[in-house]
């Protein structure tokens, strides 16, 4: 038995040191070829390093360049020196492997021959099993430290790789810059200056194209984080509400309580309360989510009249913060419902219609004496009584001519394809529905927009629509010097687009259309006297079309129908008389064109008179918007709030 185990013992050890063998002699070949590689590399390195070398000392103008060149070795200097490094460790590796080997074949004769064979019996497994375990470890250690060494030698490699690309580009340009040298060498100073400035606005322009591609990518990228930040603040909005609609229902009972006290003491002074937790509910019911039909059947104005009676409490309790945010919050709240609607001409007066409403309310209850008399006893009472709320009121007075120039693009935009049709092209006059100028009889009649004419439209089309506006506007409560000022603008806008189209157009320049224009004026005067409009000055922005239509009906043939043309045509200038006479178009072969002479004597008759140099109209001119102080009888104590409105949470003080 025991030679049995000796034997066995014996045949393990051959095995495991054939295996150790093997792997010194892998380990060997593995190291001789790193070697080689090493070698070659550091060779190509040398190389390399010469080759610069010798490029910058060619090339020793150039400063720039031969600092460069001066990174580019130091790098390479530093690649050879960790190169280095872990040739020695791999050296000391080996060292370690051999050594260990050495004393392995050493201990084992001894390890035979000294002790008894039952003492060998007991120690010789533990010895081999510690020999095996040191020899895992070593060919472990082994494998990461040829793991690592490879890892740096791809390193190396690739920062090699690298260093030659850039060598490349710096090679490139220096030949370039060699090319622009030699050629420029070659030119005139004036030249030379010449060539030097394309080359410069060529480099200008392709910068300003790589920072037009990065703005643009940043500009996409803005957009994309600002409909992510409106997500999130809609998620937010919707938690805060559903959070204060909770609140609302577990403080419900005390609430009827309290309301019910103050109606049965009648003790009522015009003033709302809420919880700071439902401010954003009461934003988004009063503001954002409301429209103007459901206060159709209310008090106009009845949302700016909740918000200052929310804003009244927050005075009386003297809480800044409460009447800061109340202001802030409703300014920027009526900012995005506006931007949200900002084709909708109903939502756009409602709120011009509110908010001039909320500049009136602060004004005449702010105590100021100059606002205080027209109030009656109790509204005197009413005045705020701790707070200053100047600024705010140039707050909303801004806000407000916002509005007012949205609500005017608005109307514009609407009305805009009408204007032409339904001023020079429509015959509202039965009896001249047959009178064509020469050269111009086939055209086709105008139709209604209602009878199968899709672009055309009827005079009457105009006018409804402008009634339309009218009534949207009185409907909402907007002041009527609000409204008037409104119904000018857009008479500008109507009048001068006419006479553009009436100076540029030859076919509506005749005594049938001078008929037909001066009618349709009459209408739209009309118009105004039955809305009570005469004082809103939009009858003035109607003379220009008044003298054009009679400049068309009027004798001209003698020097004495020139002075009366001169006289009678106040509101057109030289320029757009002669041009509207230049167009006249006779109605049949029987009547005259207007003569040269007479033009001439238009044109050179002394003008007391300093008319604008250009010849048409500004369509887009915008009259000063002024809103006078228009205080309301209304007693806010008296003031209703329909339940409909979702407002229950507001506590009446």
């Amino acid at each position: 038995m025991e030679e049995l185990a000796r034997s066995r013992g014996s045949e393990s050890r051959s095995s495991t040191s054939e295996q150790e063998t093997a792997d010194l002699a892998y380990n060997n070949l593995k190291r001789q070829e790193l070697e080689s590689e090493n070698k070659k590399l550091k060779k190509d390195l040398n190389e390399l390093r010469k080759s610069i070398s010798e490029r910058a000392s060619e090339n020793d103008s150039s400063k720039e360049l031969q600092d460069s060149y001066n990174l580019l070795l130091s790098q390479l200097r530093s690649a050879n020196e960790e190169l280095d490094g872990r040739k020695e460790e791999v050296l000391i590796l080996r060292t370690q492997i051999v050594s260990t080997a050495h004393i392995r074949e050493n201990n084992q004769p001894i390890q035979q021959s000294s002790e008894a064979p039952e003492v060998s019996e007991d120690k010789e497994p533990l010895d081999s099993e510690e020999a095996l375990k040191a020899y895992h470890g070593l060919r472990e250690s082994k494998k990461l430290l040829e793991a690592q060494l490879q890892t740096q030698s791809r390193q190396h490699g690739d920062e090699l790789e690298a260093l030659h690309t850039q060598i490349e580009l710096l090679r490139d340009d220096i030949e370039k810059k060699q090319e622009i040298l030699s050629y420029t060498a070659s030119l005139s100073p004036e030249a030379r200056v010449e060539y030097s400035v394309q080359q410069e606005i060529t480099r200008l322009t392709n910068d300003n194209l790589d920072l037009k591609e990065l703005v643009e990518k940043l500009e996409k990228n803005e957009r994309k984080l600002k409909k992510q930040l409106r997500i999130y603040m809609k998620k937010v909005q919707e938690l805060e509400a559903s959070q204060a609609a909770a609140q609302t229902s577990r403080s419900r009972p005390a609430l009827s309580r309290q309301v019910t006290v103050q109606r049965k003491e009648k003790d009522f002074e015009g003033m709302l309360e809420y919880y700071k937790e439902d401010e954003a509910l009461l934003f988004k019911t009063l503001i954002t989510n409301i429209r103007p039909n459901t206060v159709s059947a209310t008090v106009p104005c009845l949302p700016a009249y909740i918000l200052f009676m929310c804003i009244r409490h927050a005075d009386y309790v003297n809480d800044d913060q409460k009447v800061e945010s109340l202001l802030t919050s409703t300014i920027n709240a009526i900012k995005k419902v506006l931007k949200k609607n900002n084709e909708d001409f109903e939502m756009t007066s409602f709120w011009l219609a509110n908010t001039s409403r909320l500049l009136h309310c602060l004004k005449q209850y702010s105590g100021d004496e100059a606002f205080m008399t027209q109030n009656t006893g109790k509204q005197n009472e009413h005045c705020l009584k701790n707070f200053d709320l100047a600024e705010y009121r140039q707050v909303l007075s801004d806000l407000s001519i916002q509005i007012y120039q949205q609500l005017i693009k608005v109307a514009e935009g609407i009305i805009q394809p009408m204007i032409v049709s339904a001023m020079l092209e429509s015959e509202s006059i039965p009896s001249l529905a047959g009178v064509k100028t020469m050269g111009y009889r086939n055209r086709s009649s105008s139709m209604d927009v209602d009878s199968g004419g899709p672009a055309t439209y009827t005079l009457q089309a105009l006018i409804r629509q402008l009634g339309q506006f009218h009534g949207t506007m009185r409907d909402h409560g907007l002041d009527p010097e609000i409204v008037g000022q409104v119904v000018r603008q857009l008479f500008h806008c109507v009048n001068a687009v006419t006479l553009n189209n009436l100076l540029l157009r030859k076919d509506v320049c005749s005594w049938s259309n001078g008929m037909q224009l001066r009618y349709n004026t009459s209408q739209r005067e009309e118009w105004l006297r039955a809305n009570n409009l005469s004082h809103s000055k939009a009858a003035e922005t109607l003379e220009p079309i008044i003298q054009a239509a009679q400049l068309l009906q009027v004798k001209k043939k003698t020097t004495q129908d020139a002075e009366a043309i001169c006289s009678l045509c106040s509101a057109l200038s030289t320029q757009q008389i002669v041009k509207i006479l230049n167009l006249y178009t006779p109605l049949n072969e029987f009547e005259e064109r207007v003569s040269v002479s007479f033009i001439r004597s238009i044109q050179t008759r002394p003008q007391q008179r300093h008319d604008p140099p250009q010849l048409l109209m500004d369509t887009k001119h915008m009259f000063p918007v002024l809103f006078p102080y228009t205080p309301s009888a209304l007693s806010l104590e008296t003031l209703h709030i329909p339940a409909s409105l979702g407002l229950d949470f507001l506590i009446r003080v």
